[in-house]
């Protein structure tokens, strides 16, 4: 097979080709044989075919959402008291150094957070509420979200109660 070897600027030698191949003027790639393009009209967002299945519910996010999750994972013993350090004011921290390793969460199942509600008694201030359950049993929990002069949330107050069978 008779070949032609093309030069580089660099005075090297880049792949070769038949001789008996003309020049193309190919944009693909040397080996691709597939002819597809890319559509070149605008695009068109598919639109959303509606499912027979509801989506979950997702729950509405929010500083009580997101600490109480938190919070739990501490007093439920999969998370260390000191990860809500720089989270809590006042005694609160103090509250889940006493509550964290005797609480009542701590049980051989884990607890799941099945809702989480708030009331705001002032500008800067959420208290909020839990309800846990671990297995069959309900627990509450309540805390206080006090706003700072940096707009950051952290726990003034946390109160568990127990598990009810």
């Amino acid at each position: 097979m008779d070949t032609t070897t093309r030069s580089t600027a660099g005075g090297g030698s880049s792949r070769s080709r038949p001789a008996s191949a003309p020049p193309t003027g190919r944009t693909r790639p040397a080996g691709r044989r597939d002819q597809r393009r890319p559509p070149s009209g605008p695009r068109t967002v598919p639109r959303a075919v509606p499912r027979a299945v509801p989506s979950p519910v997702r729950r509405p996010g929010g500083p009580h959402d997101w600490f109480a999750e938190r919070l739990l994972a501490v007093l439920s013993g999969q998370r260390p008291v000191h990860s809500l350090l720089g989270l809590t004011v006042g005694e609160a921290y103090e509250q889940l150094v006493t509550l964290a390793p005797t609480g009542p969460l701590r049980e051989r199942l884990r607890p799941v957070l099945r809702h989480c509600g708030r009331f705001h008694p002032g500008p800067g201030v959420i208290e909020a509420f839990a309800r846990i359950t671990t297995g069959d049993r309900v627990s509450a929990m309540a805390f206080r979200l006090e706003q700072g002069a940096d707009l950051r949330w952290r726990c003034a107050a946390v109160e568990v109660g127990a598990p009810r069978p």
